[in-house]
């Protein structure tokens, strides 16, 4: 493991704090009394408090110094005055532990009272500290200078996502996207729980993939010695429970599609699926509206929020627009009684990717997708899918051609699913076939399982059940104004770790100028760096030895290049 200097630096004073029989890492309890901002809503001079947190910044000056403690809740002003932390004629615990051992990101707890300063800071003067965990790596704290600017921001993505719990000190905003998730599925768990719904949970490793189109993660059971599917829904196991005699059921799942990674998808999501039973796709879409309203209020205190450049009104009604009327509405185009070939043809025409794989329900889920669904910014229900698109779906109660399904759209994405369940088993039966059929024929999002075992729930018998599916992750971007699922997400998935090497100051130097100039003549690399001699040359080595820039030799010399 290579390390920084400042990390070198950390460690030796780790052991300077075990010489001094200072566990650097206490096992015993801290006992804390009070946090950041009830010390600020209800202060009082002179109160005692007990607090602890991580030392974010410190102003030593000789005997004294004002420093910054943060908490869970935020951060306040602490003052560490020599003589009240040692009124004896040992200062060790300041002169050595404070202002030399101790770092910015150490955790440390805090005996004090309060009071406040000339310039009216609330703060709190310290009687007593201890360590309660020494950080051996530097935070990735911004920089300010003397005019103001701000340099060093932690705010590269890939680095935040990657690196969360720094992101998450440093960055205090990151938190409130988390605090505003956990309200969303506190404020549904709510309104399901006030109308007599039941929260289950059901299997996340499943035999049978089913209950959406999409591709699973696969493993194996090696007990049983047979291959076990990662859950792409929750659909058809809640549904059984309807059969099995509840009434309403809904479960906050996490799922898993082996799919394409983007701002919108994460291999691993939250959905919520709820099913009720002698309802309809009609019923539901009045549901809908009423959970939206009624979390976007809980989570912000207003129905309204900011998406980008676009305020959403989450208040009920919504406006709801058949898939034919949307096509047409668009492209011209009347899907109605056209056969497979005329909507392939009309595609085409449109100049949109189509090929032999796809049957009548995926080239329509194409144009609706390509021509239709960015224009849609406000809450809007897109209602009546064709068959071929929904294998789980009623067939439409005036229409044989269509389903009892909706989706919602917000912004040209989809929030939210919902059917009028199909509950007949021999029509189901035949749906599944004919997705095997297409699965068969090469369209990857169609599933080419039976499942053998929710057919003989259906022939037990299942009541008129509508069914809807949220994203959850998907609901909070639009809460929090979050164009990025990376960003309401604690752990994103991520691709593997580029190696990162610490470079010393020269090697910084010199490799800035390869990213600039690669390939560069040695000779030119070594001018512009400024280095001679020794300490040319290990830097150079030091370099190619990692790995971060190699010498070619070449017909016209040495030249360096960035690996």
């Amino acid at each position: 493991m290579q390390l920084s200097e400042q990390e070198l630096v950390r460690r030796e004073k780790l052991t300077q704090l075990r010489a001094l029989g200072i566990n650097p890492y206490p096992a015993e309890l801290f006992t804390v009394d009070t946090m950041t901002t009830e010390i600020k809503q209800d202060f009082k001079e002179g109160k005692k408090v007990i607090i602890a947190g991580r030392l974010m910044s410190r102003r030593i000056q000789g005997k004294a110094s004002f420093a910054e403690l943060q908490d869970a809740e935020g951060r306040i002003q602490v003052y560490f005055n020599r003589d009240e932390i040692c009124p004896g004629e040992d200062k060790v615990q300041y002169n050595d532990v404070y202002k030399k051992l101790l770092d910015i990101g150490d955790f440390i707890g805090i005996e004090g009272e309060l009071f406040t300063t000339n310039v009216g800071e609330k703060t709190v003067k310290v009687k007593n500290f201890k360590l309660l965990s020494k950080s051996l790596k530097p935070l990735p704290l911004p920089k300010t200078d003397s005019e103001g600017n701000t340099f060093d921001e932690f705010n590269n993505p890939e680095l935040r996502y990657r690196q969360r719990y720094a992101d998450l000190v440093v960055n205090p905003q990151v938190k409130e996207v988390f605090i505003k998730r956990t309200k969303l599925f506190t404020a549904m768990r709510t309104f399901f729980n006030e109308r007599g719904y039941f929260e289950v949970e059901t299997p996340i490793l499943q035999s049978i993939p089913g209950g959406a189109a999409a591709r699973p993660f696969q493993t194996h059971h090696n007990s049983l010695d047979i291959p076990m599917f990662m859950r792409i829904a929750c659909e058809l196991y809640l549904k059984k429970l309807i059969v099995g005699g509840f009434d309403g059921v809904y479960e906050f799942a996490k799922t898993f599609r082996n799919e394409g990674m983007d701002r919108t998808h994460n291999p691993e999501f939250t959905m919520m699926e709820i099913y009720v039973a002698y309802k309809d796709y009609n019923w539901m879409m009045d549901l809908t509206e009423q959970l939206l309203e009624f979390c976007a209020t809980e989570v912000n205190g207003s129905s309204k929020t900011i998406f980008g450049e676009h305020e959403i009104e989450f208040k009920a009604p919504y406006a709801r627009v058949t898939m034919a009327e949307a096509i047409e509405n668009f492209t011209g185009f009347d899907i109605s009684g056209k056969s497979e070939d005329e909507i392939r043809t009309a595609a085409q025409e449109m100049g949109i990717e189509v090929d032999e794989t796809m049957g009548k329900g995926k080239l329509i889920d194409e144009i609706f997708g390509e021509k239709c669904e960015a224009n849609y910014i406000q809450p809007t229900f897109i209602t009546d899918y064709p068959k071929e698109m929904s294998p789980l779906t009623k067939e439409h109660r005036t229409n044989p051609e269509l389903t009892e399904r909706f989706e919602l759209i917000i912004c040209g994405k989809e929030l939210a699913n919902a059917y009028s369940e199909l509950n007949d088993p021999i029509d189901q039966r035949e749906r599944f076939e004919d997705q095997v059929k297409l699965a068969g024929r090469g369209d990857d999002e169609a599933t080419e399982f039976i499942d053998q075992d929710f057919l003989r729930a259906l022939e037990y018998g299942m009541p008129p059940t509508s069914g809807m599916g949220i994203g959850m992750d998907r609901f909070i971007m639009f809460l929090t104004n979050n164009a990025s699922i990376q960003e309401v997400l604690f752990f994103p998935q991520m691709k593997p770790e580029v190696k990162q090497v610490a470079m010393s100051d020269d090697e910084k130097v010199v490799f800035n100028i390869l990213k600039a100039n690669s390939p560069i003549d040695l000779v030119e690399l070594k001018t512009q760096s400024g280095l001679r001699n020794k300490k040319w040359d290990k830097t150079i080595k030091g370099l190619t030895k990692h790995s971060v820039a190699k010498v070619n030799k070449t017909d016209d010399g040495l030249f360096v290049e960035v690996v």
